[in-house]
């Protein structure tokens, strides 16, 4: 398997007060990663570093086997993202955001138009191409950043607590459609998350709190670590229980 994402003693702080502490973690390519936090855990920040919208001081980032900060225009090539609060235009169409999009990416209007067909399709949004972001509920704009986040097809999709505020229905189908694109096309995805049920047994996790990794694996290597019978209970054990 090929490596998607190497985190090498990250260390990050605002002022004196330290939001990542030794952070150390790898991806590889065809995985589904969720990244499980309280709020404040250091999920946002350390999203804000692979991202480069903040700057490593302390720690390396290495993206598909380029260094994110003397190789940021390759690395950052091979990244899709999106973000909790949405970044869509809302006063252009659906097209129009995916097509400013590819042009910030060096991709021709036709192999573009595909590649747009393609994704929206698979999220079933094809025929509202027309339609003005303003138009549409949450699930939906949901689903244009997906497809706009794939579609210079990234090795890494980074995906930061995408379902806050979606209805049951469309969070499951998101968190369905996101895995099936792990598994279909080797793509590596790490999932900020609160929410236990966006898991699937076959997800590795990375539970992060106060700054620190608690413990990274398979869900079975994360219960026997904290002899557990279940993610909830093991993360409580990680998080809050750790605090008594």
């Amino acid at each position: 398997m090929k490596t998607a994402l190497t985190v090498e003693n990250l260390s990050f702080a605002y002022g004196k007060k330290k939001a990542l502490n030794h952070i150390n973690f790898t991806l590889q390519s065809g995985e589904c990663t969720v990244l499980l936090g309280p709020n404040g855990a250091g999920k946002s920040t350390l999203f804000s570093l692979i991202t480069r919208l903040y700057d490593t001081h302390q720690g390396q980032i290495h993206l598909c086997g380029f260094d994110i900060k003397k190789q940021s225009r390759q690395a950052l090539m091979r990244l899709g993202v999106v973000y909790q609060q949405t970044t869509l235009d809302i006063d252009l169409t659906v097209l129009q955001n995916l097509r400013y999009h590819l042009a910030l990416h060096g991709i021709s209007r036709k192999q573009g138009n595909k590649r747009i067909q393609e994704e929206l399709e698979r999220l079933n949004m094809y025929e509202r191409r027309h339609e003005k972001i303003r138009q549409l509920n949450g699930g939906h704009k949901r689903r244009v950043e997906i497809a706009r986040a794939l579609l210079h097809n990234p090795s890494l999709l980074l995906l930061d607590e995408p379902t806050v505020g979606l209805d049951v229905p469309s969070r499951k189908s998101i968190v369905e459609h996101i895995h099936q694109l792990a598994n279909n096309r080797a793509l590596s995805v790490l999932w900020a998350s609160h929410l236990i049920d966006e898991i699937y047994p076959e997800d590795q996790l990375l539970i992060l709190h106060q700054g620190e990794i608690k413990a990274s694996g398979s869900i079975n290597h994360i219960l026997l670590k904290t002899e557990t019978d279940c993610i909830s209970a093991a993360f409580y054990k990680l998080t809050q229980g750790a605090e008594k």
